[in-house]
C-alpha cells in the first residue's frame, strides 16, 4: 500500500509568504517616491560636485555612480521578485528556493485529498464469531443490520467485508441473510461446558480455509451495536484494543507465569485486554490465533486458571499469546461503552451489551437487583426481544436510551424478526 503521509501545517510557510507579496507594491511605491526626489538629490549631487572640484575634484564622479548602482540593485529585486511569484503560482503558493521543496505550500490540493483516501482505505474485515443458538441469531442480526447502516455513511469506508464465523459445524436459517462461513466445533467434551473456548478454534479454521481480501481484521462479537462509522484504528503491526478494567495480569502474576515464563519478560508485557474488539493485521492473527487456542484449553484444564479466570478465561489467553509473539496493542477507551456503567456516548463507536440494565421507575440504577425497567439480553435466550421494546424511564441514561433505541430500530426493519430464524 502507498501511503502518502499528510504534512502538518508549516506554521512559518504563510508568514513567510505574505511578506514577500506584500514587498512588491511597497517596493514600487517607494522606487516613486525616489523619482519625484531625483531633482533635487540631483541638486543637491550638482552642488555637492562644485564645492568637491572647488576642493580639487577628486571625487567628483563617485556619488553619482553610487546612486544609479542602487537604484540597478533596486529594479533587479523588484524584477526577481515579481517573475519567481509568476513562475511559483503566486505569492500565497509559493515554495522554497530551487532544489528545495516546503510540503506544506508545494503539495498540491489533489495529493492531500490523495492522502485522506489512502489513510481512510486501509479496510478491516470483520469476523463475528457465533453459534447457531436462537440466542446468539438475533444478537448478530442487530449487529449485521448496524454494521451495513455505518458501512454507508461518509467516514465509512474502512469498514470492509464481513463475516460470521459460525462454529456449530452445520448452516443455520441465517445463512442467505448474512455472509456466514461454517467451521467445526471443538471435539466433544474439549470445550468443557465453556462454549467461548470455540471461539480461537473457529479463528484458526476460518483464516486457514477463507479467502479475506483485507489485510486488517476486526474481531467482533454478537453484541455490539455500530453507533457511528470505525476507522481502521490499528496502526501496522501495532493493533488496536478495547482495554478492560477486570483484565489485570500483574495481579495474577503466579498464575500468568505458567503460559509466560520469566525469561519472555515483565508481565507488564501483557496488555489488559481480550480478543473483541480488536483491529489487527492478518498476517498477526495468523501467528497468534494457534497459540491463542493452545493457551486457552490450558488454561481451561489447569484447575487454579479455571477457578481464577472464569468467564473471561479466554481472554486472558489471547492477551498471554499476543505477547508470546512480542505483539502488543494500542489501546482505544473510545472502542466501545459498556452500559450501565458508561453512561455516555461521547466519541465511541461501539455499545457492548454484555451487562444488564436494571432501573427504578425513577431512572436509578439498581445493578444487582432485577429492576422496574430493564433491559439484559439474557432475558431472551430463546428469542428474539419483542418488536418496540419500551424505552427507559426519565433520567435514565443516553448510553441505556440509545441501546435499546437501536435494537428497536433493528427488529422494525429485519423481516420475519418475530420467528426468531
Amino acid at each position: 500500500m502507498n501511503y502518502i503521509p499528510r504534512f502538518p501545517p508549516n506554521p512559518n510557510s504563510h508568514a513567510k509568504n505574505s511578506r514577500i507579496s506584500l514587498s512588491l507594491p511597497l517596493l514600487l511605491e517607494r522606487e516613486r517616491e525616489r523619482e519625484r526626489e531625483r531633482p533635487r538629490e540631483a541638486g543637491e549631487m550638482n552642488a555637492a560636485a562644485r564645492k568637491a572640484a572647488a576642493a580639487g575634484g577628486g571625487g567628483m564622479g563617485r556619488a553619482p555612480a553610487l546612486v544609479l548602482a542602487l537604484v540597478a540593485a533596486g529594479a533587479f529585486l523588484i524584477s526577481y521578485n515579481f517573475f519567481a511569484m509568476l513562475l511559483r503560482g503566486g505569492g500565497a503558493g509559493a515554495g522554497a528556493a530551487a532544489g528545495a521543496r516546503d510540503p506544506v505550500v508545494a503539495m498540491p490540493a489533489w495529493m492531500r485529498e490523495a492522502a485522506g483516501r489512502e489513510a481512510r482505505r486501509r479496510p478491516f474485515h470483520v469476523a463475528l464469531t457465533a453459534t447457531d443458538a436462537a440466542y446468539s441469531r438475533w444478537q448478530c442480526r442487530v449487529m449485521y443490520y448496524w454494521y451495513k447502516r455505518m458501512q454507508a455513511q461518509p467516514g465509512g469506508e474502512a469498514m470492509g467485508g464481513f463475516t460470521r464465523v459460525l462454529h456449530s459445524g452445520k448452516p443455520d436459517g441465517l445463512m442467505d441473510e448474512i455472509p456466514t462461513f461454517v467451521v467445526d466445533p471443538l471435539p466433544a467434551g474439549k470445550d468443557h461446558g465453556y462454549v467461548v473456548l470455540n471461539r480461537p478454534w473457529a479463528f484458526v479454521q476460518w483464516l486457514q480455509k477463507a479467502k479475506i481480501e483485507e489485510e486488517y481484521i476486526l474481531m467482533a462479537e454478537p453484541d455490539h451495536i455500530f453507533v457511528k462509522p470505525l476507522p481502521n484504528l490499528a496502526n501496522d503491526n501495532e493493533p488496536a484494543a478495547f482495554p478492560f478494567f477486570y483484565i489485570t495480569p500483574s495481579e495474577h502474576e503466579k498464575i500468568i507465569r505458567k503460559y509466560y515464563p520469566k525469561e519472555r519478560g515483565p508481565v507488564t508485557d501483557i496488555d489488559p485486554i481480550g480478543n473483541s474488539p480488536v483491529i489487527i493485521k492478518k498476517t498477526l492473527l495468523e501467528k497468534i490465533a494457534p497459540t491463542w487456542m493452545n493457551v486457552s484449553i490450558q488454561m481451561k484444564e489447569d484447575e487454579e486458571t479455571d477457578k481464577t479466570f472464569g468467564w473471561v478465561l479466554e481472554m486472558y489467553a489471547y492477551a498471554v499469546a499476543s505477547a508470546l509473539h512480542g505483539v502488543q496493542h494500542i489501546l482505544r477507551k473510545d472502542f466501545m461503552i459498556q452500559p450501565p456503567f458508561d453512561t455516555k456516548l461521547g466519541n465511541t463507536f461501539i455499545i457492548h451489551f454484555t451487562y444488564g440494565c436494571d432501573y427504578s421507575l425513577k431512572g436509578e440504577l439498581t445493578y444487582g437487583k432485577i429492576g422496574e425497567w430493564r433491559f439484559d439480553k439474557r432475558s431472551f435466550q430463546n428469542g428474539p426481544p419483542p418488536r418496540n421494546l419500551t424505552l427507559p424511564p426519565p433520567g435514565v441514561p443516553e448510553s441505556v436510551v440509545t441501546l435499546v433505541k437501536k435494537v428497536n430500530e433493528a427488529s422494525a426493519n429485519l423481516p420475519r424478526w418475530d420467528d426468531g430464524i
